[in-house]
């Protein structure tokens, strides 16, 4: 009896790990110890009423005069409620529009996205982000980290995606946690097959091409192999400058002819570990057949009717030079697949299953200097904010004295 009801337990667990795959993910993903307050929480406080410092920041607007950085930072960390989130928002968006708009301090975004999560305003947070322009939120590496997480764990991998393609706009895929938590969230994504817009493609592009250049690897090499196959259907279809069109990319032609450079990179590698997934050569196949068999007039057509912008691309005579090598290009794909196939150089697991593979053995380790970096960071930030309190009372009390002594001028006079 007790063998056979634990035997339906194990069974259940099995079933549970194979069946939920955020089940397992959340074993892996950021630890609480990377996620946790206490550190940023343990900052000196400096406590402010809300109303006085939204009556005190109007005045400074009515009258044309600057507001100091410290009098956002003191907003943002004096947030309690989610509705006082909306409030700030208007105010970071007031201050990015002020004279001082370009001393919006780090550590002040910092706190920004940390209130959001504390307080369930996460989509405020992205939209800040993703609109970084009109509020001045470049965020961290950490910071973005924290964000993607966030999304990751929920998971809403489209939203983390977001997160992820600021991060490439920003090119702020230095830390290797970055590289992980963001490839594991365009290929959880991914592996939803989405219907995507042109834009759409060229941002997942954009950032697993960016992403995978940072890891020399068979998943950095797949993401690169991925994203340069749907930068390569953009060009196809729109012409080139609708891909590097305020994006860090390369502006000459050719992503489809780089996608099977590194192709060919992996069979000349020496080193069998270096493979490609079978999923993303499958993609590159499908998309490569795709473009052979659509005509000048039907691809016009393949943004569908919500992509919100409707201006055409110009196709000029190189783009369609570079059209005209799309049977050179399935040719020599088909030579390389037979390589690699004969290498053994074709992974049977999927990209996302490798990417989480690769977060499984990788992300805990990169946490550790995240963690030493940024408590250094915050003993550096509560430094610069003290001088600039400091600072703020000298120029007070010089004010001050300068009104004093006009007031004495003028009742001696």
């Amino acid at each position: 009896m007790a063998a056979a009801v634990l035997k339906r337990c194990v069974t259940a667990v099995v079933k549970v790990k194979r069946l939920s795959p955020s089940f397992s993910a959340r074993r892996w993903l950021l630890s609480a110890a990377y996620t946790d307050t206490k550190v940023w929480e343990a900052r000196e406080k400096d406590p402010q009423n809300m109303a006085v410092l939204a009556t005190t920041m109007d005045r400074t607007y009515e009258r044309n005069l600057p507001v100091s950085s410290l009098s956002v930072s003191r907003f943002v960390d004096n947030i309690s409620s989610r509705e006082e989130v909306d409030q700030v928002e208007y105010y970071i968006y007031k201050f990015r529009h002020s004279p001082n708009c370009w001393y919006l301090r780090d550590w002040t975004i910092h706190s920004w996205i940390r209130q959001c999560l504390k307080y369930d305003a996460r989509e405020k947070a992205l939209h800040t982000l993703k609109n970084k322009v009109q509020y001045g939120i470049f965020p961290d590496d950490f910071t973005f980290n924290l964000l993607i997480d966030s999304y990751i764990k929920d998971g809403d991998f489209k939203s983390a995606c977001s997160v992820v393609e600021e991060v490439m706009l920003q090119e702020a895929f230095d830390l290797p946690s970055t590289q992980i938590l963001s490839l594991y969230a365009l290929g959880s994504y991914l592996a939803t097959s989405p219907q995507l817009t042109v834009s759409e493609e060229r941002a997942l592009g954009a950032s697993l091409l960016i992403c995978g250049l940072k890891q020399d690897s068979t998943v950095g090499l797949s993401a690169q192999l991925r994203g340069n196959a749907l930068l390569g259907k953009v060009e196809m279809l729109k012409g080139i400058h609708a891909v590097f069109k305020g994006m860090p990319l390369l502006w000459t032609r050719g992503y489809l002819g780089r996608a099977l450079a590194v192709m060919e990179r992996v069979v000349a590698a020496p080193d069998g570990d270096v493979k490609l997934t079978k999923d993303t050569l499958d993609y590159m196949n499908d998309l490569l057949q795709e473009l052979s068999s659509t005509s000048d007039s039907s691809s016009s057509g393949e943004e569908s009717a919500g992509e919100e912008d409707n201006e055409e691309d110009a196709v000029d005579e190189d783009d369609q030079a570079e059209r005209a090598n799309l049977s050179q290009y399935a040719s020599r794909f088909k030579e390389l697949s037979t390589q690699l196939e004969s290498q053994g150089k074709v992974d049977a697991v999927s990209f996302q299953a490798s990417v989480t593979s690769l977060a499984q053995q990788k992300l805990a380790t990169a946490e550790k200097p995240d963690l030493e970096q940024y408590e250094r960071q915050m003993l550096a930030w509560e430094a610069e904010k003290r001088q600039l309190i400091q600072r703020e009372k000298e120029m007070r009390a010089k004010a001050e004295q300068e009104k004093q002594e006009r007031l004495a001028a003028k009742a001696a006079a």
